[in-house]
């Protein structure tokens, strides 16, 4: 038989181990809500990127190449494609501030390199207007996808992704 002392020692050293996974849980907790705060996992449907799940880092500055994820701006044609409330976009960084987007016909190029060719009409039959070209202004980026209807900078309906607009800098996981 084991004596009263070994019972309350035994329930005081459950006790401290009760509290300390306690306070490592919420250390743990504490932590993941940090990271969340400054990362997301972002599910791809459209065929435009290979990826369908990137894992995204909010606040990043994106340099040419990056994925971006984006909120596109609300216009008749994107609703008409997307719905009221699209889903955010992910497309690659063909142009940083400062690079020179030009256009030939319907080719773009970023610094004298194709990029991207335009449709004429989308997938339904309405004509897509041509996005801008000039210099790009701080915080914004020409963005595309090889993907023959990608809905991106090439469209005036998309145009310019700028810094309000971008969620984050993605990295393809799956």
């Amino acid at each position: 038989m084991r004596s009263p002392e070994f019972l309350t020692r035994s329930a005081t050293a459950r006790r401290l181990v009760l509290l300390a996974g306690l306070g490592a849980g919420a250390l743990a907790l504490t932590a993941l809500g940090a990271f969340a705060r400054g990362h997301a996992l972002m599910i791809n449907v459209s065929p435009s990127l290979p990826y369908w799940a990137v894992w995204t880092t909010k606040g990043a500055v994106p340099r040419r190449g990056d994925i971006i994820l984006f909120v596109p701006p609300p216009s008749p044609l994107l609703e008409a494609h997307f719905g009221k409330e699209p889903k955010p976009f992910g497309k690659v960084v063909s142009g940083v501030p400062g690079d020179v987007v030009t256009r030939k016909d319907r080719a773009f190029f970023v610094n004298g390199r194709l990029v991207a060719t335009a449709k004429p009409a989308s997938r339904r039959g309405e004509p897509l207007a041509l996005g801008p070209t000039g210099t790009l202004p701080k915080g914004c980026y020409f963005v595309t996808t090889p993907h023959k209807d990608s809905f991106d900078s090439r469209y005036a309906a998309i145009g310019w992704a700028c810094k309000s607009r971008i969620l984050g800098v993605g990295r393809p996981i799956l």
